[in-house]
């Protein structure tokens, strides 16, 4: 048994049981105070919030809106969403990208074109080549036209568009979207304590010896 048949017939299991969670997609990078930088697939901690920078892959930003796609599409949509990982000047990135539209499969794309966003696709699929999609929890490494409409359809995607005419495909957004830091409140100088009032003179004593 070929292992394109063994990823179907677990494609097929997953379809059969309950669908991936969206967060497994999620990547955060995370600059500590120290400078030291990681990837995880949780969001930071309030323990974290000081983080220099703070960096989410898989969020919300681009993602996919159902609100006016058909009822049987947005089940679908909602249970497997589509996420596609492109570069610049990538002919099969292209060439994936038009079957997905052409198709009429509703998609969220994530560009890849910096160091930080070359590290969160290594977390995310082990590899740093392009195109690379997940269908629910499946992956898809390298665009092949055959094998990703088997996936499709064991998924439940429509074979032709039933998308509506209003319907507008959301523009690519970095995989990595880099939030600035959180400005840093300096501490208020101490306050000086204030001088003593100066004591007036004492009044000169009068020959008689009465203060005035």
């Amino acid at each position: 048994m070929s292992s394109k048949v063994i990823q179907m017939l677990a494609f097929s299991a997953l379809l059969a049981g309950a669908s991936a969670a969206s967060n497994a997609q999620q990547v955060y990078r995370i600059v500590g105070p120290d400078g030291k930088v990681i990837f995880s697939d949780r969001p930071p901690s309030p323990s974290e919030t000081n983080a220099k920078v703070t960096a989410a892959a898989g969020s919300p930003r681009g993602s996919v809106s159902t609100a006016s796609l058909p009822f049987e599409l947005r089940q679908v949509v909602q249970r497997y969403p589509v996420t596609l990982y492109t570069g610049d000047n990538c002919s099969p990135c292209q060439s994936a990208r038009s079957m997905l539209i052409t198709r009429g499969v509703p998609f969220t794309e994530k560009s890849v074109t910096t160091p930080e966003d070359s590290q969160a696709l290594q977390r995310l699929s082990g590899e740093n080549s392009l195109p690379f999609a997940t269908i629910g929890g499946q992956q898809l490494k390298g665009f092949s036209d055959v094998e990703w409409t088997q996936f499709l359809n064991a998924a439940g995607y429509p074979a032709s568009s039933v998308l509506p005419s209003s319907y507008r495909q959301a523009a690519a957004t970095p995989l990595v979207a880099v939030s600035a830091a959180p400005a840093t409140i300096a501490p208020a100088a101490p306050e000086r304590a204030a001088a003593p009032a100066a004591q007036p003179a004492p009044a000169a004593a009068s020959p008689s010896g009465i203060r005035f």
